[in-house]
């Protein structure tokens, strides 16, 4: 089956057809780093993380390109605020993100490209939109021509003419038109700034996308993604530029999340329920909030709540619960059966399940009920009592497999006990065979106080670290 993508530009799911096949170049709008990032700006980092993990999956090369912004209004500001320079502020913010989305399971962007690298690259850029009447130069900023761009509306479905009405040009504005965007900004004083053709200044928000998509993927790119609120002015100006620029496509696909609310309000500074990703890792497991994110499609709205959270934690534990059953019983078992192969259809029927489901404009929400079958399966096959070696260790690998899809890995490293554990844990199986249940208790209990906690199933004894 072919994978199929809702497309923003036409509002309809799509046969993917990379421009190269066997090779997909994807670009996601990354952050302004001027803060730590919050759940919201955490949510397409997440879904598209998944997206090109999927493709991978398929077979796909993805050349995965995600930008910082790392020079505008709101981050200068901050930096005077704090007594900083510009650079020290944004390079420390950087960290902070690699730090909150490794956390959350997300692979680095195989470039990673900042403004502040590409302001040679942005100035050409404009001025070929001057030169090509798409752009003019007014007391130093520059502006873009949105009524020279003729297919300007295109992605948010809007006439020039719509989008006009309610925009108006504010005293001492320099633009001719009230819905042309800026460019270059002129330099105030004080201000980090760089030469260009108009005077000293810095880039435009909008224009940093499109230089950089282009230096790094070129004039048309398979995948543009991010929140629903870049949808406009942001990648409506993009298409513009670019467009107007190359006189080629910018995008073939638009891919937008959803919104995030948290207890079922908007998330915002003002009602005090803005949500920093680096607190809310404190006190959640950074892995059962990626799983919650995905729990729903990335195209529809998300509530954040405390008991959703946990909803999503007892999900992700039931999972775990039934690899590590499926993993201690390799371990005993013994092959005595006959049927295998029916078992291997079962598991392998649920892995079409989950691909039939991805491959439906990426529905991690049916991908992961397909998961809950599996698991559902495993629990089933586990009653059996002569389980297979070679059943066990399928389901084990497509368990891993579909996981990894998931950003959720299951396999992790071994832990080793020291030996004094080791025999602890030896000494109360012996105690228990030999019925003598308070020994075993109280073993249970010093375990407890060094961080071991026991459990017994009917797979036999587990441990974990508490």
């Amino acid at each position: 089956m072919t994978i199929q993508i809702y497309n923003t530009l036409t509002r309809k799911k799509e046969p993917f057809i990379p421009i190269e096949e066997g090779k997909v170049k994807m670009y996601v709008c990354g952050p302004t780093v001027y803060n730590y990032i919050h759940i919201g700006n955490a949510r397409p980092v997440i879904a598209f993380d998944t997206v090109r993990r999927y493709l991978e999956y398929r077979g796909y090369e993805v050349n995965y390109v995600s930008n910082f912004t790392d020079v505008d209004d709101k981050i200068i500001k901050t930096a005077n605020e704090l007594g900083e320079e510009v650079g020290e502020l944004t390079e420390r913010f950087i960290n902070a993100y690699f730090e909150d989305v490794g956390a959350l399971g997300c692979g680095k962007a195989n470039v990673h490209p900042r403004v502040t690298d590409h302001i040679k690259d942005i100035v050409e850029f404009v001025q070929v939109l001057v030169d090509k009447g798409f752009a003019y130069e007014s007391q130093g900023d520059v502006y873009y021509r949105t009524r020279n761009f003729e297919g300007y509306g295109k992605l948010s479905h809007q006439s020039i003419d719509e989008l006009k009405v309610g925009a108006r040009i504010e005293p001492g504005d320099k633009k001719e038109n009230a819905l042309d965007f800026v460019l270059w900004k002129a330099a105030k004083e004080g201000e980090i700034a760089w030469d260009s053709p108009w005077g000293a200044g810095r880039p435009g928000w909008h224009i940093e996308c499109s230089v950089m998509a282009r230096e790094h993927l070129g004039d048309t790119i398979d995948i543009h993604a991010g929140g629903q609120d870049l949808t406009f002015p942001h990648h409506e100006n993009e298409i513009a530029q670019s467009e107007a620029m190359t006189g080629k496509p910018f995008a073939n696909y638009w891919m937008h999340n959803g919104y995030i609310n948290i207890d079922n309000e908007k998330m915002s500074k003002s009602l005090g329920n803005f949500v920093l990703v680096n607190e809310i890792r404190k006190q959640i497991d950074p892995k059962v909030l990626r799983f919650f994110m995905l729990s729903v499609h990335y195209r529809h709205p998300i509530n954040f709540s405390q008991e959703l959270v946990e909803s999503a934690a007892n999900g992700l534990e039931r999972i775990h619960t039934a690899y590590n059953n499926l993993k201690h019983r390799l371990g005993i078992t013994a092959d005595l059966g006959d049927q295998k192969d029916v078992w291997v259809h079962k598991v392998d029927e649920l892995r079409q399940s989950f691909e039939e489901a991805m491959d439906d404009d990426f529905n991690t929400a049916n991908a992961i009920a397909a998961i809950f079958e599996l698991v559902k399966l495993a629990n089933v096959y586990l009653l059996e009592k002569n389980t297979q070696p070679e059943v066990l260790a399928h389901f084990m690998r497509t368990f891993d497999e579909l996981m990894a899809v998931l950003g959720l890995p299951l396999a992790e490293e071994i832990e080793l006990l020291d030996e004094t554990i080791e025999a602890l844990i030896e000494e109360r199986l012996e105690a228990r065979r030999n019925r003598d249940f308070k020994r075993a208790d109280e073993i249970r209990d010093e375990l407890k106080e060094q961080g071991i906690l026991l459990e017994d199933t009917a797979q036999g004894t587990r441990w974990k670290r508490g």
